[in-house]
């Protein structure tokens, strides 16, 4: 099974803008650390970077966030909308790449990382979302701990035919 870390808008404006998003610091630790792995397993890294007219292209806020370990060669899809397939080059670098599972982490858990990982289940992608590597911001009803906890709750119970979501912490995929 040929598998990609997908890292989605972990941008600097997103996360580090007022509020900044819920552990912040934390998740770009897990995310390099999943980054790491991923690269020990030879595993492509794909980074999808989000931009709209309040998050333009080229602005320091649209810039990925300087502290993830990124190098040269490693795929960035634009996007516009918070489905990462939606008009994008995803599904032809994946298809390019022979990939058929994902390892999905980033912000924002309940719309761009939730909107994309569903989508790729439907397309058939076996999908493992790394529970300690996604993060969000606290909205009017929820905070962000309780959207990341209620999230990885929905997508480990979350019915998709023959392709169930796993939902995994970081410590535990590193053994799988």
């Amino acid at each position: 099974m040929a598998t990609a870390l997908l890292v989605i808008d972990f941008q600097y404006g997103l996360i580090e803008s007022t509020p900044p998003a819920t552990r912040g610091a934390q998740t770009l630790a897990q995310i390099n650390a999943m980054i790491a792995l991923a690269r020990q397993r030879q595993m492509p890294v794909i980074f999808i970077q989000h931009h709209e007219a309040d998050l333009p292209q080229g602005s320091p806020a649209w810039e990925l966030h300087p502290g993830l370990a990124r190098l040269a060669d490693d795929h960035v899809i634009a996007k516009e909308s918070a489905d990462s397939f939606l008009a994008t080059q995803l599904q032809s670098t994946l298809n390019a790449l022979n990939i058929d599972a994902l390892w999905i982490t980033g912000y924002a858990s309940d719309f761009c990382v939730d909107t994309t990982l569903r989508r790729a289940a439907s397309l058939g992608y076996m999908v493992t979302v790394v529970s300690d590597a996604h993060t969000s911001k606290d909205r009017p009803h929820a905070n962000g701990e309780q959207l990341v906890a209620h999230l990885n709750w929905l997508w480990a119970n979350l019915a998709v035919k023959d392709n169930p979501i796993r939902v995994l912490p970081l410590a535990e995929l590193a053994t799988v």
